[in-house]
């Protein structure tokens, strides 16, 4: 996991340019209606996996959906390389991802706030050429979904660029820990999914990498935004 965020992130040192807290409320208010934002989204899909100690990897290609009442779907396309792959490491992955879902309606938000969260300032840096506050947040509760980690906050939106950490609560009997950084672009004031890095040990296969890949997204009707029209925000 350090050598996933080693890469991608330019230290700054000096104090925030604003109080910590008020950069947290700013980001709260900025990111209220997130996730209604994306329901009735949808997205294209790749999925690369790899179990290194057995030396097998695989790659999924899926259609996401998310529907009106933020129920998420996959609809697989193509799927390229071996079946252990495909079957002990990315439909763990997406049936875990589909519980959680289901049990998200049913259980107190996950939100990354100050409710579900301890933000403790860490420091200014630059995030893939943007301005960025790294805080870190500490769940109040250990609850599935949650997770101990890094929030990246882009300075000028104040919306979430990048969360990396560890799962404080394994999503699924198969799975232990699981380390993760999950990366944004910023689209027409939402944070859009660009990219998940997971590090995840199975109680089957040994220890599993993931990359998820996020393109085409678009909701409803409206005109697919790809990755190359957020680069231009």
């Amino acid at each position: 996991l350090s050598l996933l965020i080693g890469v991608c992130i330019s230290m700054v040192a000096g104090p925030a340019a604003e109080p910590p807290g008020t950069i947290v409320e700013n980001y709260c208010a900025a990111s209220r209606g997130q996730e209604q934002s994306f329901q009735g989204a949808s997205m294209d899909v790749e999925i690369q996996a790899a179990l290194p100690r057995l030396k097998k990897q695989g790659r999924l290609h899926a259609l996401r959906r998310i529907s009106a009442l933020g129920r998420i779907t996959y609809e697989k396309l193509r799927f390229e390389g071996d079946g252990t792959v495909q079957n002990q490491v990315i439909a763990r992955y997406l049936t875990a991802e589909a519980e959680a879902q289901a049990q998200k309606s049913q259980a107190p938000s996950l939100a990354v706030t100050p409710a579900n969260y301890k933000f403790k300032y860490k420091s200014r840096s630059q995030l893939d050429g943007r301005d960025v506050y790294i805080f870190q947040v500490m769940p109040r509760q250990k609850r599935q979904g949650l997770f101990k980690g890094d929030l990246w906050i882009d300075a000028g939106t104040y919306l979430r660029v990048q969360e990396s950490g560890y799962l404080v609560k394994s999503p699924s009997i198969f799975l232990k820990k699981v380390a993760f950084v999950r990366k944004y672009r910023i689209r027409d004031g939402i944070s859009v999914p660009l990219q998940v890095q997971s590090v995840v040990d199975t109680r089957l296969a040994g220890q599993a990498e993931l990359t998820i890949d996020f393109s085409n997204f678009s909701i409803d009707s409206a005109r697919p935004m790809t990755m190359g029209d957020a680069d231009n925000q």
